[in-house]
This record gives C-alpha cells, structure tokens and sequence, in this order.
C-alpha cells in the first residue's frame, strides 16, 4: 500500500493517494507523513502541518515542514528550520535556505549564508537564480543581471549534457528569462524588457508561474496604456470556464500570496481605467477574505470610491480601518492624506499626516504640513509644525542633519505672515550657527523692521559690492530717481550686436539682375495683367451668363411620339440595369475565386475582374 501511495505521488495522482492513505487506516504503518505531504501538494496547509505533528522531528519531517511554512508565507519559521538542517546531508538545501531568506526579507544575509555553508553561487544554476534575486532585492541590479546572465549559461549547459530537448530547457529556464526581464526593468531598458516579456508570452514555453508574472510585468510595464489588451492578456492565466476573474488553481498552488495580490491589484486598476466599475467592485468586494492580512483590498476599494467620485467615503473608510489596526496605520494614513489632498480637503490631509509620529520631522512631511495648514487658513499651526521640527532637529544625533534647512525655511514662514521678529531671532540663530551668508541677508532685512541698530551692526560683515564706493548715496536718494526701461542694456547690447552684423551682411550681399520670361521687354512691358484673372469666371466682374433659349422647352411631334422615347429609354435603362447585375456578379465569381486560389498572378485577376 506504501508503494501504491508513493506511486500515485509520483504520478500527481494526489487525490486518489490521499484516498487510498484513508482506505488504509487498518494497517499498522504510519501513513501521517506522506498524508501531510498530499495535503501539501492540495494547499491544504493547516491540515498538513496537523498531520506532521504526531511525527518526529527527522530532517525528513522538518524539510517538510519549512515548505508547508514556505508556501503558507510564514518565512521566519521557514527559516529557523533550514537553519536547523545546515548539519544535515540534504541535497540542495541551500537553494531553498536561499529562496527561504529572500522571501523573510533577509536577503543581506544571503552571502554570509553561502559563505557559512561552503558553497559558491554558481555551483548550479538555481543557486545562481536565487543569489541574484537576492542581489536585485538589494538593489544592486547590474551585478543581478550579470549573475542571471551566468545562471542562464550554467544552466543551458547543465541541461544539454542531461539530454535535454530545446524546449524542455527553454521551460526550464523560463524563470531566469522573466526575472532577467524583470532587472532590466528596473535599470530602465524598458525596451529591452518589454520586448522579452512579449517574446515569453507570444512563444508560450515557460511554466505556468513565470508566465503569469511575465503578463503582470508586462502589464504593469504599459500602465494605462491599451487597457483592453492587457485584459485580455490577464484572462489567460485565470481559471477556465469562470466568468468571474479567479487566477488558475496550479497558480493558487504556486505563485507567492504577495505575487497573487500584485496580480489581482493590477487587475483592479485596469477595470478602473477601463471604466467597468461593476467588475472592480465585484472584484474588490472578494479579495479581503483571499488576503486578510494585507492593507491591499483596502486600498483598492478606496480608490474605487475616488473613482466613483465619493472621496469623503473613502476618507471615512480609511480613517475606521487606520483605528483598527494601528500597526498598519501608516500606510493607511498615508493614502487618507493623499485623497484628501486631491480632493481639497486640507483639514483632513493634515490631520491624517500629524496622526504618524514617525515622519513629523521629515522635511517632506514639513514642507506638506506646512502648505496644508496655509491652504486651510492654519497659519498658527503651521508655525507650530516648524517649530516642533526644529525642536527635534535640535536633539537629533545624526550626521545628515537638517536643522539648517527647517530653520531657514521656518524663518523664510515667519517673514512672509509679518512675523519679523521670530524671524530675525531663527535668522540670528543661523548666523551664530552655521554662519550662513543668506540667513546673515535675511538677518539685516528682517531685523531692519524690528531693531535698526542691530540691522547696521550686522550689515558691516556683509562683503561690499564692487563698483558702489564711488556712489554718493545722499545725493542719490535726494534725485527724482531713474525711469526703469526693462533689459534697457540687454537690448542697446543686442541693437548694436545686431547692427554690426547687418553692416557685415550689407556688404557680403550682392545685387543679382531680375530674371525675365522669354520675349520680355521691361521697357515695354504693356498692359498690366488682369488683377482678377485667379477668380473663377462666374466671380469675375465681366462676368455675363448665357441667356436661356425659351424654344426648347416647346414640345413638338405628336403625343404618341414622346410615350414611345420613354418606354425606349426604360428599355435601354432596364438592359443597363441587367448589365450591371452581370458585371457585378463575374465580379464576385473573379473575387472567389482569386481568394481560393492564392497563387493566380495580379494580371489575371484584372483580367477576371474586367
């Protein structure tokens, strides 16, 4: 019965395996794990991992069990158990331990992992894969694609020496492709991966997961651009015969839950640019219970009401959802802030912003603080916002500080709302500080409306311009003064300029003898031409239009005479008539005919059609 399961295993037969492991319950043998193991293979996570409780910890069971954990998305677990299996003789554990540390989002530990291990990345090319997805999520792309570029050979040389058909080993290294597609996207050759992520789909040889994250990039990659086509791209990689759209069951097995919600985000969007509202809302309504541990689906059914034009519903929405769950308030907050903003409303932007503590001392965040509460009339609160940033800044111990920037800014604030007197104290502070040269001019300004001799006093450390020592200011304030001619002396400079190049042109130019018409004389040269000569005839003012003959209109011969020019015209109109019926008729035979035989030459098809 062992054998028979096993077998069946072997044969993806998972459902009559798990049948006959039930049918099997009066033999002694324990069945538990390869019954775990079928669970797994169903995605029936939680019974596989209650199934491999009664069973002891053997590297067997833990292998295992790292890929229930895996697939389930719990990666720290995943981990802890490879790291358990590291003594253990298990062959390529380290291209899961790999994958396993990339997906907890630890891919800095990758190298020290292989380093640990004894292992070069390019002993096999899924190891070389794994690295250098390690490498891209550390954003050192140009070493990913290098390192893809060798995982690619390795591999087209390991599977031709294993006898390998080119198709099998096109399949095989599919993923390499996508992901090399999926760099070169990110390096900025777009056109170099949306040409790879075309060729993949159009050819059709890779496995069923590459080719869905293929379409997705590919999709993504257009953006708004011919919407319907990237619809009907999407629709080949959900489930058949399903009028709504649900991806493929082998996908559900798979894909990452974090590659599945990109897939059905991106799906959502698309309807949104499409304008099939009904389909979004279906769509949205179905994903909390697919993801409910993602802000996602939240965020999706946000920008369905923006898009129905009901933003005050989707503020409301993620101001409730935000008080739920405080852990991942931040995101949430965010996009109310973002809504609220496009939708004019500054109160609830800035309020939405001042709820994360953690971004209050960003510049960013400032700067967006700072123009909301303008916007909504908060000019208060928008000198308490600076004034708390600086506050921090103050404390910070970092070496990227910022404090000279909120505090020339805060002053710049100050000044503009008639707040010379803060702004003097923010602009002397600078000074002593940091010994700035435009916070000492904004200090001389701003404290020339509020202390006079200290404006003087620090007006002396500014550097005297050249050219002013000759200026007798006293007599320069008793005149009149100057009438101001805008870019007077950009525009004397250009006159000249333009002069000298005129008198350079002038004596260059040469006079050429006017050409004539054959037989011209310009000493005779007569009558001048008609002026109206372009008009039509009927537009010409000599213009005089026939007279009507008013004979021809006179009947004459008998009655009779004329019944019988008119039957003999509908004659003659009636063999037209059938002519033309017997034209158009050989004319369709010669069309058949031409399409059914491809190769008759264009002349006799002419012929035919004549």
């Amino acid at each position: 019965m062992r054998c028979k399961v096993v077998a069946l295993i072997k044969a993806d037969n998972i459902d009559d395996a798990l049948s006959t492991i039930q049918s099997s319950q009066k033999f002694t043998f324990d069945f538990n794990y390869l019954k775990a193991y079928c669970l797994y293979r169903q995605n029936r996570l939680d019974e596989a991992l209650e199934a491999l409780k009664i069973q002891e910890n053997n590297p067997a069971t833990m292998l295992l069990k790292s890929q229930i954990l895996y697939r389930s998305g719990e990666m720290d677990a995943c981990v802890e158990f490879y790291q358990k299996l590291q003594k253990s003789k298990i062959d390529s554990l380290e291209i899961n331990f790999v994958a396993g540390l990339i997906s907890a989002g630890r891919a800095s530990e990758v190298q020290k992992t292989l380093d640990s291990l004894r292992v070069k990345a390019t002993s096999s090319f899924e190891l070389a894969y794994n690295t250098a997805c390690s490498l891209a999520e550390m954003n050192k792309y140009t070493e990913a694609e290098q390192l893809l570029l060798t995982a690619r050979r390795i591999g087209q040389e390991t599977l031709t020496d294993d006898n390998f058909a080119e198709d099998d080993i096109e399949i095989e290294l599919a993923p390499i492709a996508v992901q090399l597609a999926y760099v070169q996207q990110l390096l900025g050759n777009t056109q170099e991966a949306f040409g790879a992520y075309t060729d993949i789909i159009k050819r059709n040889l890779a496995d069923e997961s590459s080719f869905a994250v293929a379409v997705n990039n590919l999709v993504a990659l257009k953006g708004p651009k011919d919407v319907n086509d990237s619809l009907k791209k999407l629709d080949r990689i959900k489930e058949k015969d399903m009028q709504n759209f649900q991806l493929a069951r082998v996908l559900d097995l798979r894909l990452s839950p974090k590659q599945r919600e990109a897939i059905y985000a991106n799906r959502v969007l698309l309807l949104l640019h499409a304008n099939k509202m009904d389909q979004a809302r279906e769509l949205v309504a179905a994903l909390p219970d697919m993801f409910p541990d993602s802000v996602m689906p939240l965020l999706l059914q946000a920008a369905v009401l923006v898009r129905e034009n009901k933003a005050g519903k989707a503020e409301e929405l993620l101001g409730q959802f935000a008080e739920k769950l405080p852990d991942k308030s931040k995101i949430i907050l965010l996009a109310r802030a973002q809504v609220a903003a496009a939708a004019n409303h500054p109160f609830i932007a800035a309020e939405s912003l001042a709820k994360i503590p953690d971004i209050q001392h960003m510049p960013a965040t400032v700067a967006t603080l700072v123009a909301l509460k303008e916007r909504a009339g908060d000019i208060d609160g928008a000198a308490a916002v600076l004034d708390s940033a600086i506050k921090w800044w103050l404390n910070a111990m970092t070496e990227d500080n910022k404090l000279s920037v909120i505090m020339q800014e805060a002053a710049s604030f100050k000044l503009r709302h008639g707040r010379e007197e803060d702004a003097s104290h923010l602009f002397e502070e600078l000074v002593k500080t940091h010994g700035s040269i435009e916070a000492l001019v904004g200090l001389v300004t701003t404290s020339a409306h509020v202390d006079v001799d200290k404006a003087e006093s620090y007006e002396k450390r500014l550097k005297p311009l050249p050219g002013l020592n000759g200026v007798d200011v006293d007599s320069l304030e008793k005149t009149s003064g100057a009438k101001h001619v805008e870019s007077a002396s950009y525009f004397e400079v250009n006159e000249a300029h333009g002069e000298g190049k005129n008198k350079d042109k002038a004596k260059k130019k040469r006079k050429r003898k006017p050409r004539y018409p054959k037989g011209f004389d310009p000493a005779n040269p007569g009558p001048p031409p008609d002026p109206e000569r372009w008009l039509p005839k009927r537009e010409r003012s000599s213009y005089r239009p026939r007279r009507k003959d008013k004979r021809a209109a006179q009947v004459r011969g008998s009655q009779g005479a004329v019944v019988r020019e008119k039957h003999d015209a509908g004659a003659a109109g009636a063999s037209s008539n059938s002519t033309s019926s017997q034209a158009t008729s050989s004319k369709g035979a010669a069309q058949n005919v031409a399409q059914s035989s491809k190769g008759s030459s264009k002349s006799s098809r002419k012929k035919s059609r004549n």
